[in-house]
């Protein structure tokens, strides 16, 4: 018997003698991993977007409406810019490069980074011209903004490098770098006197700016410009489509905050932009996640096509609930002095868009389990054609929100919107579970008959 056991410990790949791990322990082992990213990925979205709530905060209670709208135009147009770096940069790079070898994942990171600099450089100088053709308020703030993109979008592709590779903590010590600038800066900016919307877009750019910086030096790798090209035609599958796919998404969110402009004017612009902060802390939680779902989601696959959609499933249905949950919270304590606390003096008109802003949030992160794993699967076309039909949808019924029933009409429909699509990406995802199973499943045995 011992001679049997040992030649099963070889085949299996086992030493001799080693006991057999129990399933319970390895399942366990697992899930801590999986909580030690959690973690790392909800302290660093924390550090991240604690930067650009106390700029939001800031500038709300700072400047006023009018001013906040003008700051929400530029940030929404910088949410553009993001997106549009992460589907041609960090996104395909998640999908192909996470948990790969430390060789493999230096020469990625260098393509990558290079090609989300030289984005930046573009959509900044496209925001140059837009802010001096705009010129006023907005036109400062897009002229800020413009200056500042190349930092902020090679801040953001370190940290997807960090995450995909499992160092969390990386990313953190990045975005840390980040808060410690901007802090001091804005307290700076108001003793000094120059507290406007060019100076404050610009400090909380430069103190991105300080993050992208130390990301060769954490990372041991230079950012190459050369590689850019070859990054995009290795990724010519994958990347247009994760491109249209953030494009459309953000280039509703941009063209619905314009709309609003037009038919409600900036300090509506600036109330819905206020519904949107109050929903920081759960965004924290959303976007934390998210900078780890996808490698997550892949590791998952790995182990078990089957585990794939009960994973998505936990994941959406939980982020659902914890947004129901905030939203609650927010209801019963603004009135309790949470909102002055946090808007001034104008939380009473944000107060009513506190409802349809949590549904529309809780749809987002039941959405966000489904894309998680198309992008797993690496099925960019659906996961484009889930994302193109919300983006649509969303910016259609906002719009028509708008005009019937004002800011809450406005956000009414954006919940709904994005509820259908919860709908629609798990369609999607479906779909693709089925296609995948049909290419793993081998041929059937045909049988020859007599002539």
């Amino acid at each position: 018997m011992a001679v049997v056991q040992l030649v099963f410990d070889r085949i299996r790949g086992r030493r001799p003698g080693t006991a057999r791990k129990a399933p319970a322990a390895v399942s366990w082992r697992l899930v801590r991993r999986g909580g030690r990213r959690l973690g790392w990925g909800a302290a660093d979205q924390g550090m991240s977007s604690l930067t650009n709530f106390l700029l939001s905060v800031y500038v709300a209670r700072t400047l006023g409406a009018v001013a906040f709208g003008a700051f929400s135009l530029a940030y929404v147009t910088y949410a553009f810019a993001l997106n549009a770096s992460r589907g041609l940069c960090t996104d395909p790079f998640v999908v192909r490069f996470s948990g790969t070898e430390p060789p493999t994942w230096r020469r990625a990171v260098a393509r990558c980074t290079g090609t989300a600099l030289i984005v930046g450089l573009v959509t900044g100088a496209c925001a140059i011209v837009a802010g001096r053709l705009l010129g006023g308020t907005a036109g400062l703030g897009f002229l800020a903004l413009g200056l500042t993109l190349p930092g902020l979008l090679l801040q953001d592709s370190w940290r997807y490098s960090f995450f995909a590779h499992g160092h969390g903590h990386q990313a953190f010590i990045n975005d840390t770098v980040w808060a410690a600038v901007l802090i001091p800066s804005l307290a700076f900016l108001r003793i000094s006197g120059h507290a406007n919307v060019f100076w404050l877009v610009f400090a909380w750019g430069a103190s991105a700016a300080a993050g992208a910086a130390i990301g060769p030096l954490q990372a041991k790798v230079v950012p190459s410009l050369t590689g850019a090209w070859e990054w995009l035609s290795r990724n010519r599958d994958l990347a247009p489509r994760y491109l249209a796919e953030g494009s459309a998404s953000n280039a509703s969110i941009q063209l619905r905050t314009y709309g609003f402009d037009l038919i409600l004017g900036l300090a509506a612009v600036g109330y819905i932009q206020a519904a949107t902060t109050l929903m920081g802390p759960f965004r924290i939680v959303l976007l934390g996640i998210g900078l780890f779902l996808v490698p997550e989601a892949i590791r998952v696959l790995r182990r078990s096509s089957r585990h794939l959609p009960l994973f998505c499933l936990a994941v959406s249905g939980g982020l659902a609930l914890l947004g129901l949950a905030w939203g609650v919270v927010l209801l019963v304590a603004l009135p309790q002095g949470l909102g002055h606390l946090m808007l001034g003096g104008i939380w009473r008109p944000t107060y009513p868009l506190v409802v349809p802003t949590t549904l529309w949030v809780m749809g987002t992160g039941a959405l966000s389990g489904a894309l998680a794993g198309l992008h797993a699967l690496a099925a960019a076309r659906r996961s484009l054609r889930a994302a193109l039909f919300v983006s649509v949808l969303g910016l259609a019924t906002s719009l028509a929100g708008a005009k019937t029933a004002g800011a809450v009409g406005a956000m009414w429909g954006s919940a709904a919107a994005s509820w259908v699509g919860v709908l629609v990406s798990w369609g999607q995802l479906r779909r693709a579970l089925h296609e995948r199973a049909a290419t793993a499943r081998p041929p059937r045995p045909t049988s020859v008959g007599a002539d």
